[in-house]
């Protein structure tokens, strides 16, 4: 009995202690604020991406912010020498933007606008 009891008692206070926390405690501010960039990274316009993949071209981790503001949306169109070897050209439909990618180093080499299978030799060294 005595057991029945302490266990009855435990079970109610736990749902009191429970049923009292605010529900907002259960959600994490940061994974709002990974919600927020999702977003601003998302209306980004065409210029915005070319300028912000200019900026870091040639640089490591090019190659992740490319697949960061093209999600699902490069296709190959080519493969040419450059880089350290050979670079894949992807092109973004969405935006009309080609970017040469170096595969052996993950930077991007070259980003121009339109839909172009080969790019300059002296651009994508």
């Amino acid at each position: 009995m005595k057991a029945t009891s302490f266990l009855l008692t435990t079970i109610a206070l736990g749902t009191i202690a429970i049923a009292t926390v605010p529900f907002q405690s259960f959600a994490p501010n940061s994974l709002q604020a990974s919600a927020q960039e999702v977003k601003i990274a998302q209306t980004e316009t065409t210029q915005e991406k070319i300028d912000q993949i200019t900026a870091v071209k040639g640089k490591p981790g090019s190659g992740d912010l490319l697949r960061k503001l093209y999600p699902k949306d490069l296709s190959p169109i080519g493969v040419q020498p450059g880089g350290a070897g050979m670079v894949v050209n992807l092109y973004s439909k969405n935006n009309d933007t080609t970017l040469s990618l170096c595969t052996v180093f993950d930077v991007v080499v070259a980003v121009k606008k339109g839909k172009i299978a080969r790019f300059n030799p002296s651009e994508v060294k």
